[in-house]
Parts: C-alpha cells; sequence; structure tokens
C-alpha cells in the first residue's frame, strides 16, 4: 500500500513539474481566489461589527420599560371565560415600574450584568431663543456607567459634573448645535404639562448615532422626576450584560420575572439583523463564485496534463495499474495546485487586509479614520476549504475520463 501511494505521489509530481507554468498560472488563479475572498470577507465582516458594536454600545443591552407586553384584563375578562370586551377603557394607571429598586436588587442577584435606573421625561430645550425638542434621560451617575458607554461618549465636561451643578444637563453635541448652546450655558427645559427648569449644560456627548445626538440629554434622575412630575419615578431599567448575545434568553426571564415589557437589543433592532443576514448570504454567495471561477482554471490544467500525458496512461494501465490509481494521480495533481494556491491564497489576504485596514479616509462625521477590517480564522479555514473542494472536484472529471480509457484504444489513437 505504501509503494502504491509513493507511485503516485512521484508520478504527480513529475507531471506538475513537467508543466510548470501551466502549474503556476492554476496556482495564482486558486491564490487569486482565496486572497480576494479572504479580503472581501474580513472587510464585510470588520464593518458589520463595527456597527453591531457601536449600535450595542450605544444603547442597554435590555431596556425594561413600564409598559406591558399585552393590554391589561378587563374585569369581567378576568372572571368569565366567555366574557370579550372591547373598546372600553381601563382605569388610569400611575406611570413608572412599582418598587424599582427592589426589582434591581432581585435582578442583581441572578443577572450576570449590571443594573441602572432611569426616568425618561419629554421637554422642549431652550436657548437664545431657539426651541428644540428633547427625550430628558435621568441616570444616577454612580450606576450608568456600568450599563452604557456616555462617559466614553463625552466629548467635553464629566458626568460626574451632574452632582456638583444644581440642574446640571449633558446635552448631545448635535442638539447643542441645533440651538447654539455650549458647556457653561443656561438653558430652559419646558415640558408639555407647563413644568419649567432652568439647567446649566455641563458636559457634551456624541454617541455615533446622529439622531440620538440631536434629541437627548441626561440630567440626574430626580430633575427628570421633577420634570415628569412625579417624585421616585422609574420608568426604565437599563442593563447591561457581561454576554451581550444572551440579551434575547435573558430578557425573556426578566420579562417573566417582573412582569414588564423586556426589550433586548437583538428583538429592538432585528429589522437591521435581518437585513444583515442577507448581507452575509450574499458576501458567501460572491466569494463562492470567485472561488468557482478559479477552480476552472484547475479543471483546464489538469484536463491539459490527461490529453498530454494519453501515452503515459496508456502505459501505466498496461503494467497493470488499476483505474483507481490512475484517477488518484490526477486528482493529487489538483490537490497540489490547490494546496499551493491555498497557501499563497492566504497570504495574499491577510495582505491585502492589512493593507485595507490601513488605508486612512476622512469622513465628515464620526471618529474612525481607517475601514474596519476583522480577522476571523474562519475566512481563512472557509476559503481553504472551498479551494481545495473545488480543485479536487475540477481534477475529478477528468482524471475519471483519463482511468476509464483502454490502453489499446490510447495506442490506437496516437498512432
Amino acid at each position: 500500500m505504501l509503494g502504491a501511494l509513493d507511485l503516485v505521489v512521484s508520478i504527480a509530481l513529475t507531471h506538475v513539474r513537467a508543466r510548470l507554468r501551466q502549474t503556476l498560472v492554476g496556482v495564482l488563479g486558486v491564490a487569486t481566489g482565496v486572497g480576494f475572498s479572504v479580503m472581501m470577507a474580513a472587510l464585510m465582516q470588520g464593518s458589520q461589527d463595527d456597527f453591531v458594536a457601536k449600535l450595542v454600545d450605544a444603547l442597554p443591552h435590555i431596556s425594561v420599560t413600564d409598559e406591558r407586553r399585552a393590554p391589561a384584563l378587563q374585569p369581567a375578562e378576568r372572571d368569565y371565560a366567555a366574557a370579550e370586551i372591547r373598546g372600553q377603557s381601563t382605569p388610569a394607571l400611575r406611570p413608572g415600574v412599582k418598587n424599582p429598586y427592589a426589582l434591581m436588587a432581585s435582578l442583581e442577584a441572578w443577572l450576570p450584568g449590571a443594573v441602572a435606573p432611569s426616568a425618561q421625561a419629554r421637554a422642549v430645550v431652550r436657548y437664545a431663543g431657539r426651541d428644540s425638542a428633547a427625550t430628558i434621560i435621568g441616570v444616577d451617575p454612580k450606576r450608568e456607567p456600568r450599563v452604557s458607554k456616555i462617559v466614553d461618549n463625552i466629548r467635553e465636561g464629566t458626568l460626574e459634573s451632574l452632582q456638583r451643578v444644581s440642574n446640571g444637563v449633558i446635552l448631545g453635541d448635535g442638539l447643542a448645535k441645533k440651538i447654539g448652546a455650549r458647556v457653561g450655558n443656561a438653558v430652559t427645559l419646558a415640558t408639555g404639562g407647563g413644568r419649567t427648569m432652568t439647567a446649566r449644560v455641563v458636559a457634551l456627548y456624541r454617541s455615533g448615532n446622529r439622531l440620538a445626538d440631536e434629541s437627548q440629554a441626561y440630567t440626574l434622575l430626580k430633575t427628570a422626576q421633577i420634570l415628569a412630575g412625579q417624585t421616585g419615578l422609574v420608568n426604565e431599567i437599563r442593563i447591561r450584560l457581561v454576554d451581550v448575545m444572551a440579551a434575547r434568553d435573558v430578557a425573556a426571564q426578566v420579562e417573566a420575572q417582573s412582569g414588564y415589557k423586556s426589550v433586548s437589543w437583538q428583538e429592538q433592532n432585528q429589522d437591521l439583523l435581518s437585513a444583515f443576514a442577507i448581507r452575509n448570504l450574499i458576501m458567501y454567495t460572491v466569494v463562492g463564485a470567485i472561488l468557482l471561477v478559479a477552480s476552472f482554471g484547475t479543471f483546464n490544467i489538469v484536463s491539459t496534463i490527461t490529453h498530454e500525458k494519453t501515452r503515459d496512461i496508456a502505459i501505466m494501465k498496461s503494467l497493470g495499474l488499476r483505474e483507481a490509481l490512475v484517477r488518484r494521480i490526477f486528482v493529487l495533481e489538483a490537490l497540489i495546485i490547490g494546496l499551493g494556491g491555498l497557501v499563497i491564497g492566504w497570504a495574499l489576504g491577510y495582505v491585502m487586509s492589512v493593507g485595507l485596514g490601513a488605508i486612512e479616509i476622512n469622513l465628515p462625521f464620526g471618529d474612525r479614520n481607517h475601514l474596519p477590517i476583522a480577522y476571523d480564522p474562519a475566512h481563512y479555514a472557509i476559503a481553504g476549504a472551498v479551494a481545495l473542494a473545488s480543485s479536487v472536484f475540477a481534477g475529478w472529471f477528468p482524471a475519471r475520463k483519463a482511468a476509464s480509457l483502454h490502453p489499446v484504444e490510447i495506442i490506437r489513437g496516437a498512432s
């Protein structure tokens, strides 16, 4: 068995070396396919990961609000299973999560992450005769850094300034530009209920989400409660997990425990994530097409070798080599070409990925000035597996045809 294997390898290497120029063309074809596949996968995966990271960092992983996922049942519906009542107004409920701090303590006992309270109110931010509607988010400066990236997003000022200044407010930089306010200016916060408050801008932040930066402002929790007109109000519990991908399962557990609507970041952005799934399908389709085109080069080369080596095939079969052994010779030649292209393609893909990541781009918005690149071993493994499979597949058909020829027919056709 070992002798037959040595013979197959020896003949295959002899054929490959004899047609060195064609072999190099085939190797470079496979290498180009693998290299560009790795580069495209790294670029698309990097851009997607960067976008999702910004999306996840901009928001809590889970938001528990004072809403219910389904409307409250009417008393008759609870008492009588056959009753169905429509259009009757339910009693007005006090806004906010009931016993929020007891619920937070209960969640912290088992939840793998951090929890923070929040109170939100709608208000108009007014400065120098310019008005802009905004969502006022009241936070606890000690807890909030554990559940959001607000500290990293602050461009001027500090989060701790909220505690040092009476009625301090942190504005999104887009909102500050709209009204022309800067750090140190006094702005007026006016709610729809007629409550007004003079607040001082202590910091500016930029999350990278333009809509949020133009429509959100942060204050102390008690300041937002005053604007909402309800002392002790907590209408959102913000949760950040150690494992980001576990948010959907943890949100379901939190909702089952609390009864309040718990929305994970996946649920909140499910349309966007669905678009990413389609995008990935397109990406792998394109990558597969590139590798398929490269495999045609291998097919042509192995077909040429088998055509030119028909007399050798007749001699080998006359000497007693079985069809399976002859077939293995030409499949091995295709595999050698695929392996050579694979190794060079991996190096080429890595170099091109590094080169793309080093390109500086100047955008009118955002802080990133380089393309995001993902260096994932899976990209190399997938490209390599497809390249080898396509090479073997491309070599199988000419090898099968060559091995099935009868020695007498070959000699007659050559004479």
